[in-house]
C-alpha cells in the first residue's frame, strides 16, 4: 500500500507540474500577444515606464513555465510556482495600469476639460472607474483560467482568487502606486467614485470566486472522487502501446498487483455481439496456454459500459518488425533460436488443438525476461481457431480469409475451412524467411496478387535472394515450412522444432551476443516509437457482477 500511494502521489505532482506549466505557457503567450498589441499601434509605448513593467511580467511567466515543464518539481515548488505567477501578474498589471492612467487621461480628454474645470474631477472619477474594470475583466479572465487548468482543493481557489482580487482592488481604487507619474490621479478623483469602484469591484469579484470555486469542483474534486471511487478493482491505463485488427492495447497500473501489466481493449466501432463473443473467447483460449514463449493472461472482463477487455503481461522489448528495420537480416543463430522458441509456444498450443492463423512479425515480440535477454513471446491470438470445438463456427467465420497475407498459407486462399496447425508453420517458416534475408517471402499491390504468389510462385531461396551464402540445413527447414503442399511442410510444431534444433547455426547466438545487440540498437528501436508524455490517464473498471453473471 506504501508503494501505491507513492505512485499515485507520484502522478498527481506530475500532473500538477504540467497543469502549471501549461498555466505559465498560456500567460506568456497572452502576455506576448498582449505586448505587440501594444507596440503596433505605439511604438512609443516602448520606452514608457509601464512597459518595462509589462515586460517584468512577461519574464515571469516564462520563468514559471520553463521552470515547471521539465524535471520533477515537489508539489510545495509547482504550487509556489503557481501562486507566484499568480500574484505577481496582478501586481503587475495594476501598477502598470496606475502607470498608464496620467498618459491616457489627457488623450481621452483631448483638451476638452481642463483641471480646475467645472466636471473634471466627475470626468476623472469616472475615467477611473471605467479602466478599473477593464483591469477586473482582465484579472477574473486570469484567475478564472488558472481555476480551469491548475488542479487544486476549493479551499486553496478561494484564497488565491481572494488575493488577487485585493491586491488588483486596493492599487486601482486607492491608487496606491508610489512611483505613479504626473500629478496623481487619486487627488482629483472624488471619495464617491473611489467608493463606488471599490464596491462594485467587491460584487464582482465575489462573482468571479464563486465561479473559480464552481470550476474548482468539476476539474479536481469531481477528479479525486471518482479515482477514488474506482480505486478497488481497476487498471489505470498510462500509454497506448499498440493496435491490432480486434483491439488496442495500452500500459496499465493495477491498484493491488504491482506488476508489469498490459491491457487490451476491443474497439469501440468492433462492439457487435459476434466480435464481443470472439473478442472474450482469445482470452479464454489464451489463458490456457502455459508454454513460456506465449503471452500470459493475468486477467479479463468486461468494464461496467460494456467494453470487453484483458490484462497481461508488459513486456519490455520489440516486434521483430521493428528489430529488423533497425538492424537489417538477422544472423542465422538468432534466426534458429527465435524460430525454435516460437515453434516451442506453437507446440504447446497445436497439442490442445488451438491454431494460431495470424504468425508474423508484429505478433511476435523480443524482450527481456527471467534475466535472460532476446525471449521470444508469441502474442495476439486474435484468430485463434479451436480444432477440437464447434464453438467457433460463427465465431472465427472459418469460410472466410483470415490472417495477414503475407504470411498466409496457400490453402487459407482456397480453403480456410480446412487450415490446421500446418498453416501457422507455414506462416512461421515465412517470418524465419523475412528475419533471415530482411525481406518478404513475396510482394504484391493487392490480395489477390499476393494470395497468386502463394498459391502459384515458388519462393527464392535465401541465399539468391540475399547474393550471398546462407547455412543449407536452415534453408532446407525453411522452404520445407513454405512448401505448397501441407502435406511437403513439417507435419508439427514437434517436428519442426526437431529439425530447427539439428541445424549447425542452433546454440550460435548466446545471451552476450543478445545483450550486446540490444545495447548498441535500443535507442534506434526507442525512436521507431518515441515516448509520448502523459499528463493524465484513463481508468478501466471491472464489472465483477457482469462478470459472475456471466
Amino acid at each position: 500500500m506504501a508503494t501505491q500511494t507513492t505512485e499515485m502521489g507520484d502522478e498527481a505532482r506530475g500532473f500538477l507540474q504540467a497543469r502549471v506549466a501549461l498555466f505559465g505557457k498560456v500567460m506568456l503567450l497572452v502576455n506576448a500577444l498582449g505586448g505587440c498589441a501594444h507596440v503596433a499601434t505605439s511604438f512609443r509605448d516602448l520606452l514608457a515606464p509601464w512597459f518595462a513593467l509589462y515586460v517584468v511580467g512577461t519574464a515571469g511567466m516564462a520563468a514559471g513555465w520553463l521552470l515547471c515543464r521539465t524535471g520533477k518539481r515537489s508539489v510545495a515548488f509547482s504550487r509556489g510556482v503557481e501562486a507566484s505567477m499568480l500574484v505577481a501578474l496582478t501586481v503587475v498589471a495594476a501598477v502598470m495600469l496606475r502607470f498608464k492612467l496620467p498618459g491616457l487621461l489627457p488623450q481621452v480628454l483631448a483638451n476638452a476639460v481642463e483641471p480646475g474645470d467645472p466636471g473634471y474631477d466627475a470626468f476623472v472619477g469616472l475615467f477611473q472607474s471605467y479602466m478599473g474594470f477593464t483591469l477586473l475583466t482582465g484579472l477574473a479572465l486570469t484567475v478564472v483560467l488558472r481555476a480551469a487548468i491548475v488542479p487544486s482543493r476549493v479551499g486553496r481557489t478561494v484564497v488565491l482568487t481572494l488575493l488577487a482580487g485585493v491586491i488588483g482592488g486596493v492599487i486601482v481604487t486607492v491608487g496606491a502606486v508610489p512611483l505613479e507619474g504626473g500629478e496623481p490621479i487619486r487627488n482629483h478623483t472624488p471619495a464617491r467614485f473611489t467608493t463606488l469602484t471599490a464596491v462594485n469591484f467587491a460584487i464582482y469579484w465575489t462573482l468571479t470566486t464563486v465561479i473559480c470555486v464552481a470550476i474548482t469542483r468539476v476539474v479536481y474534486d469531481l477528479r479525486r472522487e471518482v479515482r477514488r471511487a474506482l480505486q478497488l478493482g481497476q487498471y489505470t491505463l498510462e500509454k497506448k502501446l499498440g493496435e491490432g485488427g480486434m483491439g488496442v492495447v495500452y500500459r496499465a497500473r493495477h491498484s493491488m498487483m504491482r506488476r508489469p501489466t498490459a491491457v487490451k481493449l476491443l474497439h469501440p466501432d468492433k462492439a457487435g455481439e459476434n466480435n464481443l463473443a470472439r473478442f472474450e473467447r482469445e482470452v479464454q483460449l489464451t489463458s490456457q496456454l502455459t508454454h513460456p514463449n506465449t503471452i500470459t493472461i493475468f486477467d479479463y472482463g468486461r468494464t461496467p459500459d460494456g467494453v470487453f477487455y484483458y490484462a497481461m503481461e508488459l513486456l519490455d522489448g520489440a516486434t521483430l518488425s521493428d528489430v529488423v528495420a533497425v538492424a537489417g537480416p538477422l544472423p542465422p543463430g538468432r534466426v534458429l533460436k527465435v524460430l525454435a522458441e516460437v515453434a516451442g509456444a506453437l507446440e504447446e498450443a497445436h497439442g490442445v488443438d488451438f491454431i494460431h492463423r495470424d504468425i508474423k512479425p508484429a505478433n511476435i515480440l523480443l524482450c527481456s525476461q527471467g534475466g535472460k535477454p532476446d525471449v521470444a513471446k508469441l502474442v495476439d491470438f486474435g484468430l485463434v481457431k479451436d480444432l477440437a470445438s464447434g464453438e467457433d463456427a460463427e465465431l472465427t467465420s472459418t469460410t472466410s480469409i483470415t490472417g495477414t497475407p503475407l504470411y498466409m498459407a496457400p490453402e487459407s486462399f482456397t480453403s480456410p475451412e480446412q487450415v490446421d496447425g500446418r498453416g501457422d508453420i507455414y506462416a512461421l517458416g515465412a517470418v524465419g524467411y523475412f528475419m533471415l534475408t530482411g525481406e518478404h517471402v513475396f510482394v504484391g499491390k493487392s490480395v489477390v496478387e499476393l494470395g497468386s504468389h502463394h498459391l502459384h510462385t515458388e519462393p527464392e531461396p535465401p541465399s539468391k535472394r540475399l547474393g550471398k551464402d546462407v547455412p543449407d540445413d536452415l534453408e532446407a527447414v525453411l522452404l520445407a515450412c513454405l512448401a505448397k503442399d501441407p502435406s511437403e511442410r513439417p507435419q508439427s510444431a514437434s517436428d519442426l522444432l526437431e529439425r530447427l534444433r539439428s541445424c549447425r547455426s542452433a546454440g550460435q547466438w548466446g545471451d552476450v551476443d543478445a545483450q550486446t545487440w540490444w545495447h548498441e540498437h535500443r535507442e534506434a528501436l526507442n525512436a521507431l516509437h518515441p515516448e509520448e508524455a502523459t499528463t493524465a490517464s484513463a481508468t478501466v473498471a471491472v464489472d465483477l457482477a457482469r462478470r459472475e453473471a456471466s
